[in-house]
């Protein structure tokens, strides 16, 4: 099941992880880098590379070559796996089960990287054991390659296999997914308006200001308008 895809294809690259590694030698310590990459079309092709260097960006470039060279094809039914599979690697084990439409991507950081480059976007998975990042990749690969569609088991058995119960889940999900149809738009997100001029009338006022009132002052408006009219009229009795 090993694939060699072109150049020109549409791959994605994902570095799960850089390792430094030190050797002591006459002149005194020498470093090198390690690279770990997952690549994938998000189409159900995936593959992995690791490489070392004197420089991260070449043992990440000869990563990504070996990847490309180490290609397979994952068998996926809709956004999920066909069936429950279990995957080893050296001391690590990875358990990937199938769900629903809407589920979500339920993993670590390094099952996730791998998962996504392949185009899952709905599955459950746990890790136990050791949870390196080298051997848990091994793992999910290991994994996804016991993978089998309900056609290919049945040209195995040469039986006839009604349909499985993951994709009466899987048919029963899709029913509560928002359709997607031409011409419509999605809702406009909220603005945040936090600092900026609304446009209303009048700020807040000072003491008998036009605007609402200050501290323990009247409200603006007429009453304010009313006060200074009746002070006018105070201070020309005074005079």
């Amino acid at each position: 099941m090993t694939d060699i895809l072109e150049e020109k294809s549409s791959l994605d690259s994902h570095t799960v992880g850089i390792y430094r590694t030190a050797a002591t030698v006459k002149g005194g310590r020498r470093f090198s880098f390690g690279a770990l990459v997952v690549v994938g079309d998000r189409r159900g092709k995936i593959g992995y590379g690791y490489a070392k260097s004197p420089e991260v960006p070449t043992a990440i470039e000869k990563a990504e070559k070996y990847a490309k060279l180490n290609m397979m094809t994952v068998p996926m039914a809709g956004s999920t796996i066909p069936h429950e599979v279990v995957g080893r690697a050296c001391a690590s084990q990875v358990k990937i089960l199938p769900a629903s439409p809407g589920t979500g991507v339920v993993a670590g950081g390094t099952v996730r990287a791998v998962l996504e480059m392949v185009g899952i976007t709905d599955c459950l998975s746990k890790c136990t054991g050791s949870t390196g990042k080298l051997n848990t990749v091994k793992a999910v690969l290991d994994g996804l390659s016991q993978l089998r569609t309900r056609e290919d088991i049945a040209e195995l058995r040469g039986v006839e296999i009604t349909t499985s119960d993951i994709e009466e889940r899987i048919a029963r999900g899709q029913r509560f997914m928002p359709v997607k149809s031409e011409g419509t738009t999605k809702m406009a997100a909220p603005v945040n308006t936090i600092g900026q001029d609304r446009g209303r009338g009048g700020g807040r006022g000072g003491r008998g200001g036009g605007g609402r009132g200050g501290r323990g002052g009247p409200r603006g408006g007429a009453a304010a308008q009313g006060e200074a009219a009746s002070s006018e009229g105070a201070e020309n009795t005074d005079s």
